[in-house]
């Protein structure tokens, strides 16, 4: 019997999945989101590359490259697991059918989140069917420098507070439908500016993985 309450216990628990080009990931994608883990009990991110972005360019590294960035930026790592299913598909890379997917997998009484930045946040209103998003899982947070704490217009606004949860106790008790902005730390830090860096020859150490950074050398990548 102590293993069915085990599994049912696992079964309930708050799990997160975290989308992006990651070309290249860096610590402003790892450390924000340890530290929501953190804030909010999360003991599982599993981060989603995309293939194909429908809302930025197209990325500079190729599927497989980014793939092994994220898998040795996470290597030795419990918090984190990588999900490769988007890389296979030819289409865009949308949230919505990939959350259509997981839940089907997890079943419906799982506690689940999607975690975006501030910034996604702000233009979520553009995403392929965002208002079926909260249908599949809750939205968690992080804090990005520079941006807005507010949408764009008086019905965005309402709408993110009709679903805001302050208490990330509650992210767990449902498992779908919540919106919660974590304290996560500000990092200035973007994919641009490690590409930039690269392309004038400047150093890159601080801003990510010694693993990744030697990959990128030995792959001659944003050169």
């Amino acid at each position: 019997m102590p293993n069915e309450h085990l599994q049912a216990a696992a079964k309930h628990r708050l799990t997160a999945l975290f989308g992006g080009t990651f070309d290249p990931i860096h610590y402003g994608h790892l450390k924000p989101v340890t530290a929501m883990a953190q804030e909010v009990g999360l003991q599982n991110v599993t981060l989603l590359p995309n293939h194909v972005p429908p809302h930025r360019p197209q990325p500079e590294a190729n599927a497989q490259q980014r793939l092994t960035m994220v898998e040795l930026a996470i290597a030795g790592n419990p918090l984190f697991s990588v999900d490769e299913r988007e890389l296979h598909r030819t289409t865009p890379s949308y949230t919505i059918d990939t959350l259509i997917e997981v839940r089907q997998e997890r079943g419906a009484a799982a506690p689940l989140a999607f975690i975006i930045g501030q910034d996604s946040l702000l233009t979520l209103h553009k995403w392929h069917r965002w208002e079926e998003i909260l249908h599949y899982c809750h939205l968690l947070v992080c804090a990005r420098p520079g941006y807005s704490d507010r949408l764009d217009t008086p019905e965005l606004q309402n709408w993110l507070e009709q679903h805001r949860v302050y208490d990330a106790a509650q992210l767990s008790q449902r498992p779908h439908g919540c919106i919660y902005l974590a304290d996560t730390p500000l990092l200035a830090i973007s994919a641009t500016d490690i590409r930039q860096r690269r392309h004038q020859g400047i150093s890159c150490d601080d801003l990510l993985p010694c693993a990744v950074q030697r990959y990128i050398e030995l792959q001659g990548l944003y050169r």
